[in-house]
Order: C-alpha cells, then sequence, then structure tokens
C-alpha cells in the first residue's frame, strides 16, 4: 500500500502544477489578425477575448458583412491559437498523457 500513498503524493502534486498553469495561462495572451492586419484580436489563456482593434479604412458602411467576415476570422483564429498554445503547455506538465476535462 505504499505505493499507493506515493501515487496520491504524485497526483496531487500535478493537481497543484495544473492549477498553477490555469493561472498562468489567464495571464498569457495571443494576438491574431485577419484582413491584412485591419482586425487585431487578443486573446488570454482561458479562451476570452480581450480587445478588438479595427483600423478605420476597413469600416464601410456600404459592406458590413466583409467587416462581420474579418472580425470573425480573428476572433475564431485568436480562439483557436490560445487553445493551441494552453493545449502545448498541459501536453509539456503531464507528458502528453491525456488527461479529460483537463484541456
Amino acid at each position: 500500500m505504499k505505493g499507493m500513498g506515493n501515487i496520491m503524493k504524485q497526483a496531487q502534486a500535478l493537481q497543484s502544477k495544473m492549477l498553477k498553469l490555469q493561472n498562468e495561462m489567464a495571464e498569457r495572451t495571443v494576438e491574431t489578425s485577419s484582413g491584412g492586419g485591419m482586425v487585431k484580436v487578443v486573446s488570454n489563456g482561458r479562451q476570452q477575448i480581450l480587445s478588438i482593434k479595427i483600423e478605420k479604412e476597413v469600416v464601410d458602411p456600404e459592406d458590413v458583412e466583409m467587416l462581420e467576415d474579418l472580425i470573425l476570422s480573428a476572433v475564431n483564429d485568436a480562439l483557436t491559437k490560445s487553445q493551441e498554445m494552453v493545449t502545448s503547455e498541459m501536453n509539456k506538465l503531464t507528458g502528453g498523457l491525456n488527461i479529460p476535462g483537463m484541456i
């Protein structure tokens, strides 16, 4: 049973490291853009959009649909990159072990 206690200690240490990593990910950001930099989006490691910047040259009342597409593209890219960042860091922590609900 000594081995079971050791496994529990390792699990608790891993859980502590994961909580620390989750907090760190909230502070780390990714930035993406679309339309050649006309729309920029910043997201954090919690997949929260922190900012959206739109250059005035891309705002055309006659073509709102294009602006919507640029925003949607930049937001989706930011969220994807944020998820990739978290997954990469989590894989470093767990050695690639897929733990359901942790990524």
